[in-house]
């Protein structure tokens, strides 16, 4: 009998030896299923990260195109600008020219009333 109750006591050592070991293999599938989950919330959130970053830059990239349009627009219209600031340009030399000659005859006609006026002084009346 004493043998029979060796097995039996050294069967439940393996039985506990054997829960043992089997509860720490699923304690530690536990540990790095969890870790494993972690790291895919981390890679999962890292990609909504990276997708809203890639909206923001296409945002940025159609400003950033619109721009480029309304620079180029704008650079048309100043060529267009540059013509006639050109003509209002020889427009003002025109002018000053002709102010130029105005004043000349200004004096001219000046001169003449004043000598108008000293002949009609000089004349009988």
């Amino acid at each position: 009998m004493y043998v029979g109750m060796g097995k039996k006591v050294a069967n439940e050592e393996v039985d506990k030896l054997s829960e043992s070991l089997n509860g720490l293999f699923t304690n530690v599938s536990t540990m790095i299923k969890g870790e494993l989950q972690g790291t895919n919330n981390l890679l999962e959130l890292l990609e909504k990260m990276n997708t809203r970053v890639a909206e923001e830059y296409k945002g940025l990239g159609d400003v950033a195109s619109g721009l480029r349009i309304f620079v180029e627009q704008l650079k048309e219209k100043n060529g267009n600008f540059d013509e006639y600031v050109q003509q209002i340009e020889a427009m003002e030399l025109q002018l000053t020219e002709f102010e130029a000659v105005v004043s000349v005859l200004d004096k001219h006609v000046s001169f003449l009333e004043s000598k108008v006026h000293s002949a009609y002084q000089q004349s009988p009346s």
